[in-house]
């Protein structure tokens, strides 16, 4: 049996992001697995990173001291054997939650030596989903930036983004019209790849922790 810590940095419940990720909590308990499922936005309130350094105290290493709401989130992952972080794409980037999660968990391991710039001691295997309404391929080089960093800091880090995603249940509701998209193949979209998108998440996850 493994330990795996599931991160939701988006704010809806039952929407794009949320939906995948139960999809990979329910898969990973089906094999057996301990999960944790961590919505960010309903945890007591946390900040970013506040530049205290006292994860560059000894006595501390690689451990953020900060007491608030996110601290059972980064003990949780210190105990894992594996980490899904999912969020969407706001503004070109991932969530104010997701940017102030991810400050706190990579700056403890952090060293400032170049020998060994990272004292993080406990590699595990990192999924990190971006859904967003834009295609395929338009945020790669971000997602990229942030692979690149958890696979220097926390483990091995998998990409997997949902595109092209429905970001409302009926648009004509919003009160002027969104020209960017059209409702009827953003709906056909929604009814006909998303369910292949959550099989393939699913079969990613299992592969990857299960």
């Amino acid at each position: 049996m493994k330990k795996i810590v599931i991160v939701n940095a988006g704010p809806r419940k039952g929407f794009n992001t949320d939906t995948l990720l139960r999809d990979a909590e329910e898969a990973l308990k089906e094999e057996g697995n301990e999960v944790r499922y961590f919505d960010l936005y309903r945890l007591e309130a946390y900040t970013g990173c506040v530049s205290c350094f006292g994860c560059k105290k000894e006595k501390f290493k690689g451990t953020c001291i900060k007491k608030d709401g996110l601290a059972p989130v980064l003990e949780a992952i210190q105990e894992a054997d594996g980490l899904i972080v999912g969020s969407p794409n706001y503004f070109s980037d991932l969530t104010a939650a997701f940017r102030a999660f991810y400050e706190r968990l990579l700056f403890p391991y952090l060293t400032y030596n170049a020998e060994h710039p990272s004292c993080n001691e406990r590699s595990i295997p990192v999924l990190l989903l971006m859904t967003s309404n834009a295609p395929k391929g338009m945020y790669a080089s971000r997602l990229e930036e942030y692979r690149n960093a958890f696979s220097r800091f926390v483990g091995p880090t998998t990409l997997y983004h949902c595109d092209d995603t429905m970001q409302l249940r009926d648009y004509s509701k919003t009160d002027w019209p969104w020209t960017y998209f059209d409702p009827e193949h953003k709906k056909l979209r929604h009814e006909e790849v998303f369910p292949k998108q959550r099989e393939e998440f699913k079969a990613l996850s299992k592969k990857i922790f299960g």
